[in-house]
Order: structure tokens, then sequence, then C-alpha cells
């Protein structure tokens, strides 16, 4: 392609790419017209710094296939033009350029990828909610970085094809080759890395996130340093209910724009699971930067989001989080761009009854003094506390438990509880139109109704209010925790057992 007939006055062709806010797609056209005259390459539609390198990009990898771009004017016009690059468009611009000398078309396909010099085709982030939003806006086919095939073999609806290099796009558009399909080869189900049988003893724990996993309760851990706070808050996403396919590609989708798939990694199958350091800035958990990528807290979306040593976070980032997950997502504003990710995971939190962590502990002595702890309880009793749902002391761990062969049970046993106990509130909230079908989201109206305790269960409640001062917040966190230990027990009906467990886990933290 050194050479082309100079009669024509003008080629033109038109490519569709795609550019992402979020996981938000939006359809970009780029349109690329050719004309005989003084050697020109411009693009047109990118105020970004990205322009002058994408040019180079493309101009260089298409002189490696043997596009020579001397005496030819050539305009790419990219709209709409306030859109990101991000290397998205590389592919797409260097494949208008090709079709347009070979006077061919490429009708409802998208191209994605970013060129190396040397004309190879580079990943790029957010295949997945990028092809998501494709299909959504009717595109049929696409053509992405090989790097990024098994990511974009999980697309559904569309025909993906994937290349290395762009001679091969070139032979492809030519019909002298077929692109390579994006396919995810067998890969035999690998057993999950931790299981709740390797926690020996902690009976309490265990008892307590499952209960938190079957309604989705956040829970605040308090206990000494060795209590195996983080042993157990890593296993909670064994017992969370497998992902349905709508959610594997919504997390799969935001851990494709924060740029944390490598190559080998499809679908996401296990539920995340975050532990950001207390240093960690608002920013990073939350989300921002430039570009904006998804925080810690999205990261998290459908899985367990670990906030150990809670009064080491700065105040500021735990009130943005609160506010995040109120609001089920995290909204970045810069300028007068929007960006939003889901922010929906099971809030876990873990804390020492003091500085030292031996506070109330039989063996060892607590050296803090009383105004330590009460500083201590002050920020425990932050932005977030409001949050929680539950609250358990972990007791230290018995040592002679762990030299013993009894295994607890399976990760997989107590998920089954956990899966047949959300089917009752999914049954339930369809029966009763409750919006959210989750125990933890019941509203005050709705809870009066579907948690309402029989009359023994009420007399519970009443002395529980009465002797433990219980505000109608914790009230109502008390019977919605109830209302779950129910459904794990199968039964229609709050009883007094339900309600004194949920009495017991009550957020109660450094009160009375």
């Amino acid at each position: 392609m050194g050479k082309h007939p100079q009669s024509e006055k003008c080629l033109r062709s038109e490519v569709l790419s795609i550019s992402l806010t979020g996981l938000v797609a939006s359809l970009v056209s780029i349109v690329v017209t050719i004309e005989t005259g003084a050697s020109m390459f411009q693009l047109v539609g990118l105020a970004e710094i990205s322009l002058r390198e994408t040019k180079v990009r493309v101009r260089s990898a298409l002189a490696q296939v043997g596009v020579r771009l001397d005496g030819y004017n050539i305009t790419a016009k990219i709209s709409p033009a306030d859109l990101r690059n991000d290397g998205f468009f590389d592919l797409a611009i260097a494949t208008a350029v090709i079709l347009a000398f070979e006077k061919k078309t490429l009708p409802g396909t998208v191209v994605l990828g970013e060129l190396s010099l040397s004309g190879g085709v580079r990943p790029v982030r957010g295949v997945l909610p990028a092809l998501r939003g494709a299909a959504s806006k009717g595109s049929r086919h696409a053509i992405v970085p090989r790097a990024n095939l098994a990511e974009a073999a999980s697309a559904p609806d569309l025909d993906v094809r994937v290349a290395g290099k762009l001679d091969a796009v070139q032979d492809y558009l030519r019909g002298a080759c077929e692109l390579e399909c994006a396919s995810v080869p067998f890969r035999p189900k690998q057993p999950a890395a931790l299981d709740l049988a390797d926690m020996r003893g902690m009976a309490s724990t265990r008892r307590a996130i499952e209960i938190a996993a079957a309604g989705q309760h956040s829970i605040l851990f308090i206990g000494p340093p060795g209590a195996g706070i983080t042993m157990a808050s890593r296993r909670i996403p064994t017992i969370l209910p497998p992902m349905f396919v709508d959610e594997a590609l919504e997390v799969t989708s935001i851990h494709s724009v924060a740029g944390l798939l490598n190559s080998e990694q499809g679908l996401a199958t296990n539920r995340p699971f975050r532990a950001p350091h207390h240093s960690v800035a608002p920013a990073g958990l939350v989300g921002g930067g430039e570009p904006v990528r998804p925080g810690e807290v999205s990261l998290a979306h459908g899985g367990v989001l670990f906030l150990d040593e809670l009064p080491e976070f700065r105040r500021s980032s735990l009130a943005l989080l609160e506010t995040t997950l109120a609001q089920g997502e995290a909204v970045i504003i810069r300028g007068q761009n929007r960006t939003v990710f889901p922010a929906c995971p099971l809030l876990v939190l873990a804390t020492h009854a003091c500085p030292c962590g031996f506070y109330g502990d039989a063996k060892r002595r607590c050296t803090c003094s009383v105004e330590q702890i009460r500083r201590h309880r002050e920020r425990v009793h932050g932005p977030l506390f409001e949050r929680v749902d539950m609250q358990i002391v972990v007791p230290p761990v018995d040592v002679a438990q762990l030299g013993g062969k009894a295994k607890g049970e399976n990760s997989e046993t107590v998920r089954n509880r956990v899966v047949a106990a959300r089917t009752i509130q999914h049954a339930r909230a369809a029966r009763q139109k409750v919006a959210s079908s989750l125990n933890t989201a019941l509203n005050d109206r709705n809870l009066e109704r579907i948690a309402a305790p029989d009359a023994q269960g009420k007399r519970t409640l009443e002395q529980a209010v009465e002797r433990l001062g219980l505000s109608a917040t914790l009230r109502a966190k008390v019977l919605r925790v109830a209302r779950t230990i129910a459904d794990l027990d199968g039964s229609d009906i709050v009883r007094a057992p339900h309600v004194a467990e949920a009495v017991l886990l009550a957020p109660v933290f450094g009160r009375g």
C-alpha cells in the first residue's frame, strides 16, 4: 500500500469506537478524509494532550504496515469532540485510514485499542464495559487487542475479534485472513484458597459472619491483636451467594476500568475482598484521579470492604465513604464531567477495645489511661459507626484448639444456608412488593410489617430497650438482624430466641 492512484479527489471512511466515562460507554464516530496534496495528518476533535501522542503512534504504526502518508492531506474527525481518548481510538483511526485507501466499509463494528510505534496492538482498560455499551447501542461486531481476549470473550451479544498487530487487521480488512474470535479456553475451576474450615474454634465469630452474609448486615469486630479477625473477614466472600451473570459482568467491568485484570482473567467468579490501609486518601477510598478511576469501595462492590484499625482512618475519608455507601454509588465530579461507579459492598470494620488492644482481656493487662480509652472510643464512633448493624467482641484465640485435628464447617456448607436465607428474603420481597429483598435495607414501615416478632419476642425486645436504653435506630437494627436470624432458622415468625441473639449483636460499643 505504498502507492495509491491519485485520480480520486477525496477518499472517505468512517469507523466507530467507544469512549468510557466510568462504566458508561459513549459511541464515537471517527471519519477520515484523504485528499492528494501537501503531506499533512491532522486529528480534529480531541482537545487533550493525548492528541499529539495518538497522531505519532498512528502514523508510525501505519508506516510499519506499508501505508505511506506522504503526498496526502489526511484529516481524522472525532465526534463527539468532548470525550476522552485514553488510547482507545488509535486502532480505530488507523483502521479508518486503511479502509479509505481500500475503499471499503466496516458497518456495525466498533474498534478499540492502542497502537505501539512498531505496529503492535496494545491492551486498553475498560474493554468489557466498552463492549457492553457498544452492544446496547446496536453494534454487533468488534475488534479489540488480543491481550484483552479473555475479558472481551465475556461480552454478551457481540462477535468480538482480536488482533495483536496492525498488519493482521490490515489483512482482515482486505479479506486475506480472518481475525481470531475472542473465546476463553476451558480452565478447570480451582478450589477457593480460603475456607471457613481453616478457622478452628471461633464459634461466635463464625456465627456472626454467617448472619452478616445472610442479611448483608455491616459488622464491627472488636478484639485484641491476634484474635483472628482478619482471617475471619477474608473468608466472608466464600460464604456469600455466587454471583449472577449481571453481577459478575459489573464487577469485572469495574476492575477492568481500574486496570486490575490480567491478560488471562475473564469474567469474575469470586466476590471481591478489599482491605485498604488506614492511610488511604479519600480519592483512593471512593474514587478519583485523572483520568477518574474507581476507589476501594467500588472495587469491593458485590463483595467485602474491610477496614481494619478503624480509628486510624481519616475522619474526612470515613465521612465521604459513609455518604457513598448511603447512595450506593460513588459520584466523582471533575469540572463538567460526572463519573459514577457502583458501590454496594458488605462493610466489615475492625478495631481494638482500646489503643493497646487488651482492655478487658483476662490474661494481658491494658496499659491505656482512661483518657486514651475515651479518645479511642470517640474515634470509633465516627461517621461510619452509624452504618453498623452488628457488633461482636472476638475473644483471644484458644491456642489449645489450634493443635486439634477437628475442623469446623467448610464455606460451602455455610454458603448453602446463606443462599437459603436469601432465597426466603427474595421470595418475601416479591410476594409483598418490597423494593429491596435484603433485610438490611428494610425501611421502618416495611420493618414493622415483615420483622414484627411474636408476643414473647416483643416482650424480649421491650426488656432490651428498657434495660439497655436502645434508641429507635438501634431497635430497628435489632429487628432487621432478628429477621435474618429467623430466615436462617427457616422460621416465618421472628421469635424470642431470634430477638435475644440479635440484641447480643447490637452495635453498642463503648456505650453505657
